[in-house]
C-alpha cells in the first residue's frame, strides 16, 4: 500500500510515496478535505451537495457531487486503492481505518492528550508530543480557500494551537526556561496581537528572566495595541501586574489562566467574534481580487476599441 501524507495547515498538499497527487478540479479537493475534517462521521450525499454547492439547485448540486466524487476516486484509487473512502448509494465517509499521515489528526490527538492538565504538570513525553504538534501549524487551515464551512474549522484549530502554546508557556515557566516560553508567547501574538492574557504572561516571563525593563515595555506594547485595535484600556489584572513588576513584587501576582480554562460563558461570543473578523478579512481579500480583475478587463476592452 502506498504511503499517503496529507497536509491541511497552510497550503493543501497530498502525496503518495513522495509523489504529489493532483485532481482535475478544485471541487474534488474540496470534497476530500470536507470528509477529512469531519472524518468521524458518515455524510449523506444531500448534505455534501448542499455544503459544497449550496448556491445552485439540489438537482444540479447532486450532479456536481457525483462528478467530483468520480474525479476524486479516480485519483485516489490509482494511488492507494479503494480503501480511503467508504461510498454507497446514500452515504460517503472517510474510512477511519485507512492508514495515512494527516497533520490535523496528529494535531488534535496532541491537544486531547494534554486536555485538563496544567502545563507545569505535563511530563516530558506529553511536552514533546505538543511541541511536535504546534510545529506542524505552518499556517492557518487551507490558506487561500474561502469557503464558509472552512472558517469555523480554521478558528477551532487555531484555538487548539493557542491553547497548546499556553500550556508550553506554563511548562517553561515552571522549569525556568523563560527564553523558550517567551518564544511560544510571541507565536500567539503573531495570530492575535491583542491577546491580552499572552501579554501578561510575557510580562511575567521577562521579569522572571531578570529583564524588568522588557516586562514594563511589554505592558506599554499591550496598552498601545489594545487601544489601536479595540479602543480599550488594559484590564485591571494587567495594570495590577504592571504595578507589581514596577515595584518588584511579582511574587504576589497569580499566573495567567490558560486558554483551555477561560470562562466558558465568554467562549461562544469570542468564537463568533473571531469567526466574523476572519470572514470580514477574507471578504476584503476577495473584493480586492475582484477589483483587480475588473480593472484588467476594463483595460483590455479599452485597448480593443483602439
Amino acid at each position: 500500500m502506498s504511503k499517503i501524507r496529507i497536509s491541511l495547515f497552510g497550503k493543501f498538499h497530498i502525496e503518495a510515496d513522495g509523489s504529489i497527487l493532483k485532481f482535475e478540479t478544485h471541487k474534488a479537493e474540496e470534497l476530500l478535505v470536507y470528509l477529512l475534517l469531519r472524518r468521524d462521521q458518515p455524510h449523506t450525499r444531500e448534505r455534501l451537495a448542499d455544503a459544497l454547492w449550496g448556491e445552485i439547485t439540489p438537482e444540479q448540486s447532486k450532479s456536481y457531487l457525483r462528478k467530483a466524487l468520480w474525479q476524486l476516486q479516480s485519483v485516489l484509487e490509482s494511488a492507494c486503492g479503494k480503501d480511503m473512502l467508504l461510498v454507497d448509494a446514500e452515504w460517503i465517509q472517510f474510512n477511519q481505518h485507512f492508514e495515512c499521515w494527516l497533520d490535523i489528526a496528529i494535531f488534535e490527538k496532541a491537544f486531547k492528550s494534554a486536555k485538563g492538565i496544567r502545563g507545569k504538570d505535563l511530563d516530558d513525553a506529553q511536552v514533546q508530543f505538543i511541541q511536535d504538534a504546534v510545529d506542524m501549524y505552518r499556517g492557518g487551515l487551507l490558506e487561500g480557500w474561502y469557503q464558509d464551512w472552512r472558517l469555523y474549522e480554521r478558528e477551532r484549530l487555531q484555538y487548539l494551537y493557542m491553547a497548546m502554546l499556553d500550556k508550553l508557556m506554563d511548562y517553561c515557566e515552571g522549569r525556568g526556561d523563560y527564553e523558550k516560553g517567551l518564544a511560544y508567547g510571541e507565536r500567539i501574538l503573531k495570530l492575535d496581537r491583542a491577546h491580552e492574557r499572552t501579554h501578561r504572561w510575557l510580562m511575567r516571563l521577562h521579569y522572571l528572566a531578570g529583564d524588568r525593563t522588557s516586562a514594563l515595555r511589554q505592558y506599554q506594547k499591550c496598552a498601545a495595541i489594545l487601544w489601536e485595535e479595540l479602543q480599550v484600556e488594559p484590564a485591571e489584572s494587567t495594570r495590577l501586574l504592571y504595578e507589581m513588576i514596577r515595584k518588584d513584587k511579582l511574587e504576589d501576582s497569580p499566573q495567567p489562566v490558560e486558554t483551555e480554562n477561560v470562562n466558558i460563558d465568554k467562549a461562544p461570543l469570542n468564537t463568533v467574534l473571531n469567526h466574523l473578523s476572519a470572514f470580514h478579512k477574507e471578504l476584503s481579500q476577495i473584493q480586492s481580487k475582484l477589483t483587480q480583475d475588473m480593472q484588467i478587463i476594463q483595460r483590455t476592452i479599452k485597448g480593443n476599441r483602439h
